[in-house]
């Protein structure tokens, strides 16, 4: 006659717990002396330890990956910055152009006049050729974007030390090798157990660092989006320049044909 199971009953569960906490030899943990329930506690102490480990792994790897981003965005802010010299250079070139077009007119208006080119022979005295131009000032990011950059640029050793091929953690003693002998594992809602509170201390100086680096990555998204603004303004101006700029000589060149 089968007997009746709940629905959730796992008849696997009872199994599962006797391979957990009874060793090939019929001890628990290779400790024969303890009673059931002091090798299920001790296992259970072992998983805390386990726990910890995991959590103190997960929160270097985050930091790792803060600062990893940080590192992204300061790259690509200097390249931003870049981007804008260049933009700022072809403006101040367009500026340029345009005075050597407003000479070229001049010249071509004392061309079509007669009189205007006698009294320019007779008078004898040459043109004041135009200054040289001047050379752009270097470029400057918008305040926020430079603030941001200062502070995060100071985390490059911070980077490279969270580095996973360059970090070594010191997790000795955590995890299933650590010893539960140390005190209880928890006493008045502290840890009492000396590795569960270095976790705890390491997952706090972790949680400090990843607060400190998501504001920095804060600073810096909002620094890069003001820039990206500020050079799409100045693209804008650059293709409206250049487009009057291609009119100009499209009509000069028109004027230089008549003159043949």
């Amino acid at each position: 006659m089968k007997m009746a199971y709940p629905k959730s009953y796992n008849p696997f569960a009872d199994d599962d717990d006797d391979e957990t906490f009874q060793s090939a030899d019929g001890n628990f943990d290779g400790d024969s002396g303890l009673s059931p329930a002091e090798r299920k506690q001790r296992y259970l102490q072992q998983e805390v330890m386990r726990t910890a480990q995991s959590a103190v792994d997960s929160s270097y790897r985050s930091v790792g990956l803060i600062y990893q981003s940080e590192k992204m965005g300061v790259e690509t802010a200097e390249e931003l910055m870049r981007q804008g010299d260049v933009l700022k250079r072809t403006d101040k070139m367009l500026d340029n152009m345009d005075e050597d077009l407003k000479t070229s007119q001049k010249h071509i208006n004392s061309i079509k006049s007669v009189w205007g080119g006698l009294v320019s022979y007779f008078k004898g005295k040459p043109e004041q050729p135009n200054p040289p131009p001047e050379e752009p000032k270097p470029y400057r990011a918008n305040e926020r974007l430079e603030n941001a950059l200062v502070t995060s640029r100071g985390q490059e050793d911070k980077y490279q030390a969270s580095h996973p091929n360059l970090r070594k953690l010191q997790t000795e003693g955590f995890g299933a090798t650590a010893t539960v002998d140390g005190g209880s594992i928890v006493q008045n809602g502290n840890p009492q157990n000396k590795y569960l509170r270095q976790a705890h201390q390491t997952l706090d100086n972790n949680l400090d660092e990843m607060a400190g680096g998501l504001s920095r990555l804060k600073n810096l998204g909002l620094g890069l989006q003001s820039e990206i603004d500020s050079q799409d303004d100045s693209i804008n101006s650059l293709l409206n320049k250049a487009d009057k700029m291609d009119s100009k000589i499209s009509n000069t060149n028109q004027q230089i044909k008549r003159l043949k």
